[in-house]
C-alpha cells in the first residue's frame, strides 16, 4: 500500500488548468504508479492558480481515496475565515492544516496562527509545516528552519507536528527534533525538483539513511513527494533504494500518515482495488 502524504493541484510554470483537470491528472498518476491515497495540500494564498480548501474538496467528492489538508496564513491580503477552516475540520472534510512561515515571514509561533494550533488540538488533527529550502526566491529561509517547530511542539504538546521536507538541508536538526519531541513528525516530500540526478540521488539517499538511524523512530516518518513538483516515479524509485526492514517501510509507505491522519486502513485497503 502507498500513501503520498504530501501533493498539490495547483498551476506551476506557467500552467493554466483547472482545479478539476489537476485532479485528474493526480488521479492518473495514482493509476500509474498504484497508489492508494493522497493528501492534497492547499496553499497558503488562493487565486486563479492556487485553489482554496473549498474549490478542491468541490472537486474530490466523492473519491475517498484523496483527502485535504488546508493552507492557512498570517499575513495574507484576505483575512483566513477561521469559522470556515472549524466547520472543515468538524465534518471532517479537511484531515489537517499546514503552515508555511517561509513564504508567509513569520515563524510557526507566531500569535496570528494560533487560532491554527487551537483548532488543531480541539480537533485532532496534526500541523504540517513547510520547513527548509523554498520554492519561491521571495520566501525568507530564517522563518522555515525546522528548529522553530520545536517552540510550538513544547508549548502545543496536544498537537502533532509534520516537519516538510525534512527540513532539508538541515536534516541533522529535523532528526533530534523527531528524538525530543514525541508530537514531531517529519515527510520526504520535496527533496528535489522534478527528479533526481544521479549524484544528487547517491548524496540524498545518503542524508536520508543517517536521519533514519539519528532520529531513531521509524514510526515518526511519512512517505511524500510534492508532487507536481517532484515526479512520482523516481521517489518511489529513490525509497526503494533505502535500506529498510519490510515492518519499517510499509511504516513509512502508508502506516505511519494512516495513523497520524486517521485514514482508515481498511478503506484503504478496499479503495485500492479501484
Amino acid at each position: 500500500m502507498i500513501l503520498d502524504c504530501h501533493v498539490h493541484v495547483n498551476n506551476y510554470a506557467g500552467a493554466k488548468l483547472s482545479v478539476a483537470e489537476n485532479l485528474q491528472r493526480l488521479r492518473d498518476q495514482m493509476a500509474k504508479w498504484s497508489l492508494d491515497h493522497c493528501v492534497v495540500l492547499t496553499s497558503y494564498v488562493a487565486n486563479e492558480d492556487r485553489p482554496n480548501a473549498e474549490q478542491v474538496l468541490e472537486h474530490v467528492r466523492p473519491d475517498d481515496r484523496i483527502h485535504v489538508v488546508e493552507g492557512v496564513w498570517a499575513t495574507g491580503e484576505t483575512r483566513v475565515e477561521w469559522e470556515g477552516v472549524a466547520r472543515r475540520l468538524a465534518t471532517g472534510r479537511t484531515i489537517g492544516l499546514k503552515l508555511y512561515p517561509g513564504y508567509d515571514h513569520v515563524y510557526p509561533s507566531d500569535e496570528r496562527l494560533r487560532p491554527a494550533l487551537e483548532l488543531a488540538e480541539k480537533h485532532r488533527v496534526p500541523v504540517m509545516v513547510h520547513t527548509g529550502d523554498t520554492f519561491h526566491p521571495r520566501a525568507k529561509l530564517k522563518y522555515a528552519h525546522p528548529l522553530h517547530v520545536d517552540e510550538v511542539a513544547v508549548d502545543w504538546p496536544g498537537v502533532n507536528f509534520v516537519i516538510c521536507h525534512l527540513g532539508n538541508p538541515w536534516l541533522r536538526d529535523t532528526a533530534e527534533l523527531l528524538y525530543k519531541n514525541p508530537n514531531v513528525y517529519a515527510d520526504i516530500s520535496g527533496l528535489v525538483l522534478e527528479e533526481f540526478t544521479a549524484p544528487l540521488e547517491k548524496h540524498m539517499r545518503v542524508q536520508v539513511e543517517e536521519f533514519l538511524v539519528y532520529s531513531g523512530e521509524p514510526d515518526k516518518v511519512l512517505y511524500g513527494t510534492d508532487w507536481p513538483l517532484v515526479r512520482m516515479g523516481p521517489y518511489l524509485r529513490f525509497v526503494e533504494g533505502l535500506p529498510m526492514e519490510p515492518e519499517a517501510r510499509e511504516q513509512l509507505m502508508w502506516k505511519n500518515a494512516a495513523r497520524l491522519f486517521r485514514i482508515d486502513p481498511a478503506a484503504a485497503a478496499g479503495s485500492s482495488a479501484r
